[in-house]
């Protein structure tokens, strides 16, 4: 798999996590695509700038799980 083939698989699981997450998935699935997407991401060396992502969505996913409300959406 080429950068940009990489980079596809990336966005795609990425997006598959978060789809989960607001279909109301298990949070195991969910992280199962966050973490298979920081997989890849290592194996193309990628991972610098997937990382950050990846432990932002994680953070959220664990905050949901402890029962904490989202944050508040910004007002325009």
């Amino acid at each position: 798999m080429d950068e940009a083939a990489a980079r596809a698989r990336i966005h795609d699981l990425l997006l598959t996590g978060d789809n989960r997450l607001k279909q109301g998935v298990s949070a195991e699935k969910v992280r199962a695509s966050y973490e298979q997407a920081l997989a890849v991401a290592r194996e193309h060396g990628l991972e610098s700038s997937v990382a950050p992502l990846v432990e932002v969505r994680l953070a959220d996913l664990q905050r949901l799980a402890a029962g904490s409300p989202p944050p508040a959406p910004p007002e325009s």
